[in-house]
């Protein structure tokens, strides 16, 4: 039955690499259960950390938990079954902050969601027409090598700096370097002394070829956070401490079980117009759709060619079912006020641990809906122990830079944007951005205008309004 469903061995795997692989994927993503709604949840309306709306009100950390939880174990095993990838589905990072930040201060939190649940319509729309797909198979190959590449870069970054080992440099510093290493040039604390031995050890499981190298190196590095932690009691960073451990702190749980508060579900609306202007709702959306549209984009291609999906032509089979799914979770996301929810780019640890097929999706899947109900067990690991394999992982992506063609300017500017603006604004959606229209503009302005398929026209100058919604916002309100 299992090779009936998921083709485990015509992919090359076995169902003990592809549990091995879901299980990996779920640990390396785990810690958007714990940070999304430290993203757009509060423990209280006011005071460090709160998030409020326009009309003062927060939604509550454990109900945002829960519901993120929900939402990615659904989609995840969705994904899986319908998709047959390896690919698990969760809350958009930045897009979450997009919700957080942007929209809810406008709005009340159910209208905020109420436009996320818009924009998951209009992309499933755009991915059932078979328009995302089109979008999708125009890109040029050099472009989809820069957009794997880039997010390599990108998810080492958010390891780097998830483990306190890259910093931001205080404003009252005194220089105009943004980022450091660590604390005051060293990595000083105890949390970020883990994530280097975890660095360590994961790195030299894979370079040996060890079996679950990356789960190991994962479970390796928790209990020497543990062992750490009991004897240094470090305690949390809570915004005030820069020598404490980023989201969670390791050790013995107190409980192992909870009943999951689910009544965040279905608590969105459409009413936003009640609060803010027609044009500036439109841009909103447009904002959504262009970042989700194209996190996505970039998402998929980078793990298909990691897993050895793309075809010679530089086409992804399937990918018209993985585009609708992905878009799908947008709109559940929405529902359930846990933000979109969008293909991760974690699961390219799950890949680097040989899983080919969405067996390994349906076990991600099943852990995320459990975790619904063993929240104190899986937060035992601390961000600093899974960010060795973000690290790890965006090493194996960053080897496709060996695909790209340099030795073209015309090539080799789009591509260098495309791998440089992702991590350096966190955001894989302008990295994209930024590689298309360069793209488009180099290859006319060399003569070779035809050579630019119309989609890609339409695509850059789409992303043209996304990088000028500031000022189109001034010049009309």
């Amino acid at each position: 039955m299992i090779e009936r469903l998921f083709r485990v061995q015509e992919r090359g795997s076995t169902v003990g690499r592809e549990l091995r692989g879901g299980l990996v994927t779920f640990v390396t993503m785990a810690y958007i259960v714990v940070l999304n709604p430290l993203i757009i949840g509060s423990f209280a309306p006011t005071g460090p950390g709160a998030k409020p709306d326009a009309l003062g009100n927060v939604l509550q950390v454990p109900q945002v938990a829960a519901v993120t939880a929900l939402v990615a174990g659904v989609m995840t095993l969705l994904f899986g079954l319908i998709v047959n990838y390896p690919f698990a589905i969760a809350t958009g990072l930045g897009l979450n902050a997009f919700v957080a930040f942007t929209l809810a201060p406008q709005m009340s939190w159910p209208e905020a969601m109420g436009l996320v649940v818009v924009e998951g319509l209009v992309v499933l729309v755009l991915a059932a027409t078979g328009f995302r797909t089109a979008v999708f198979n125009i890109v040029p190959p050099s472009l989809k090598a820069a957009i794997a590449v880039g997010i390599g870069l990108f998810i080492a970054f958010i390891g780097l700096v998830d483990a306190g080992f890259v910093r931001r440099v205080p404003d009252a510093a005194g220089t105009t370097v943004p980022v450091g290493l660590g604390i005051d040039n060293s990595i000083a604390s105890w949390p970020t002394f883990v994530f280097v031995v975890g660095l360590l050890v994961t790195g030299t499981l894979v370079a040996r070829g060890v079996r679950g190298g990356i789960l190991i190196g994962v479970a390796v590095t928790t209990v020497v956070a543990i062992i750490v932690e009991a004897i240094a009691q470090v305690g949390p960073s809570a915004g005030t401490n820069p020598y404490g451990w980023n989201l969670s702190v390791p050790g013995v749980p107190g409980s192992i079980v909870g009943v999951p508060d689910l009544s965040l579900v279905g608590a969105f609306s459409f009413g936003a117009f009640s609060h803010v202007d027609l044009l500036t709702v439109v841009l909103l959306i447009f904002t959504l759709v262009l970042a989700d549209f194209f996190d996505t984009m970039g998402t998929i291609t980078g793990l298909g060619r990691q897993a050895g999906f793309i075809t010679e032509d530089g086409q992804l089979p399937r990918v018209g079912r993985a585009l609708v799914v992905d878009a799908a979770g947008a709109v559940a996301g929405g529902a359930a006020s846990s933000s979109s929810n969008t293909v991760f780019v974690e699961s390219a640890a799950g890949i680097a641990e040989g899983a080919r097929t969405g067996l390994a999706s349906v076990l991600t899947g099943v852990l995320f809906l459990l975790a619904m109900f063993f929240t104190p067990l899986y937060e035992v690991v601390p961000i600093e122990a899974a960010a060795p394999a973000l690290v790890v992982v965006g090493a194996l992506l960053v080897r496709q830079i060996t695909e790209i063609d340099l030795s073209d300017f015309r090539v080799a500017l789009p591509a260098f944007l495309t791998i440089a603006v992702m991590p350096f604004t966190y955001s894989i959606a302008n990295g994209i951005g930024a590689g298309f229209i360069s793209y488009v503009v180099l290859t006319a302005a060399t003569g070779r205008a035809r050579d630019v398929h119309w989609l890609m026209w339409v695509v850059a100058a789409a992303f043209v309004g996304y990088f000028a919604v500031g000022p189109l916002e001034g010049i009309f309100a």
